[in-house]
């Protein structure tokens, strides 16, 4: 895992390749607690798919689970039980605004589950205050086969503290 450096309400990590990725969904899922929001945001390819799954199955792992994690772009949300807790996951880039979301079940996920979602932008102000936000960033002299990422750490609400003793 590289280094991270943090700011005030967050912090910057330059991710080698995919496995740092994964390494870093691998710290941040156990942190996760029922009514958390992890947004994912960063161009298409920049990796939220990839950091979703990775965080999905670090979680799923020491329960012995080994479900399959697809993507929920056609889907829109996927549902994962990790132990007591659901853990939802959306991805609202087929959306085009706050009005098409009232019927995935956002309230449920929001109050008692964990919820990961990309392209949370369409959310508008469903958006809960208190979230994480990991933006993804394909550098800007990588070329196509390059699996480098630059994340981006960001507290809001009560995360900020959260992170400050992290």
């Amino acid at each position: 895992m590289p280094d991270i450096q943090k700011n005030a309400d967050g912090c910057w990590i330059e991710l080698a390749d995919e496995a740092a990725t994964a390494a870093l969904a691998a710290r941040i899922g156990p942190q996760l607690l029922p009514g958390d929001v992890l947004t994912l945001t960063g161009g298409l390819g920049a990796g939220k798919t990839a950091f979703a799954r990775a965080l999905i199955t670090a979680l799923q792992a020491p329960l012995g689970l080994a479900e399959e994690v697809p993507s929920p772009t056609f889907s829109l949300v996927q549902q994962y039980q990790i132990g007591p807790v659901s853990l939802w996951h959306f991805d609202l880039y087929r959306l085009s605004g706050p009005q098409e979301c009232h019927e995935l079940g956002l309230e449920e996920a929001f109050a008692s589950g964990i919820s990961l979602i990309e392209w949370p932008d369409r959310l508008g102000a469903l958006l809960p205050k208190d979230r994480l936000e990991l933006h993804l960033e394909i550098p800007a002299d990588a070329d196509i086969a390059d699996t480098r990422r630059c994340a981006r750490l960001t507290a809001r609400g009560k995360w900020i503290k959260r992170m400050q003793h992290d």
